[in-house]
């Protein structure tokens, strides 16, 4: 059990303090700055400050997005695949809860959570109901400095917590799953300013979701380029950069950096 603490309301090791003075034992999770792993896993209601916004439950790999992204206060941020919400808010604590930032979800129920989650923090975005498959409606006008597209993909990074995925994902899923990553990739692309970053994130293991995907986009993209992510942890793979599951005790996640150009 990972999570993440609120840098608007305290810090990593005041927050491991309490947990130490609530009997729970925690260690820094190495890679993220506000990453807490607690040996046991206890319900929520026994964390110090959980209602009150003080830290949230967010796995370790999902905790990288926000930072690859690296937004700025006062930009106007998409997060395209927005719920459950983690990175949503994520991205508010990074930028000092300044941000004009717009999540988008095609659930209704699912994006209520959004803003469940965004008032126990105290955070502040404009959640909206829609396709990122087909962007329409007011959060599709204009352009966003950052966009953080965190596709529906086949959730092979998490079978070390969700084993049954080896019995149920089909090849036929695959295959569908990956063009609808294609599309929604071409769909948000024009959404992002000249000069701006759009990170493509999967929870996914499969080449055919992650550097496959990116590469047939920067080829049928003239104005798409790499923004190579240099770090310590994770491989290179094609084009982005690839988490296996239990590495630093995370799931498996897949991170890709795109640039637009300014011609």
């Amino acid at each position: 059990m990972t999570l993440r603490v609120n840098r608007l309301r305290t810090d990593r090791r005041d927050y491991a303090a309490r947990l130490a003075e609530a009997g729970i034992t925690a260690r820094p999770l190495p890679h993220a700055e506000a990453g807490l792993t607690l040996d046991t896993p206890v319900a929520t209601t026994r964390l110090p400050g959980f209602d009150a916004g003080m830290v949230s439950v967010q796995d370790g790999g999902a905790q990288l997005a926000a930072v690859l992204l690296d937004p700025h206060p006062g930009e106007r941020i998409l997060d395209a695949c927005a719920a459950p919400g983690g990175k949503t808010a994520h991205l508010l604590e990074l930028a000092n809860n300044d941000l004009d930032l717009t999540a988008v979800d095609l659930d209704p129920q699912r994006l209520a959570r959004v803003s469940e989650g965004l008032t126990r923090l105290g955070l502040k975005a404009r959640t909206c109901v829609g396709d990122a498959a087909a962007p329409s409606g007011d959060w599709a006008l204009g352009s966003y400095q950052r966009i953080l597209l965190d596709v529906p993909c086949s959730a092979t990074g998490v079978i070390r917590r969700h084993p049954d995925i080896k019995w149920l994902r089909r090849d036929a899923d695959i295959a569908r799953l990956a063009a609808l990553q294609g599309r929604i990739l071409d769909a948000v692309w024009p959404l992002l300013a000249p000069g701006g970053t759009l990170l493509y994130v999967t929870c996914s293991l499969l080449p055919q979701e992650n550097e496959d995907q990116v590469t047939a986009f920067l080829g049928r993209t003239p104005d798409a380029c790499i923004d190579p992510i240099e770090a310590a942890w994770g491989l290179a793979r094609g084009p982005g950069r690839q988490i296996l599951p239990e590495t630093g005790g995370m799931d498996g996640f897949f991170y890709a950096r795109l640039r637009r150009g300014t011609a």
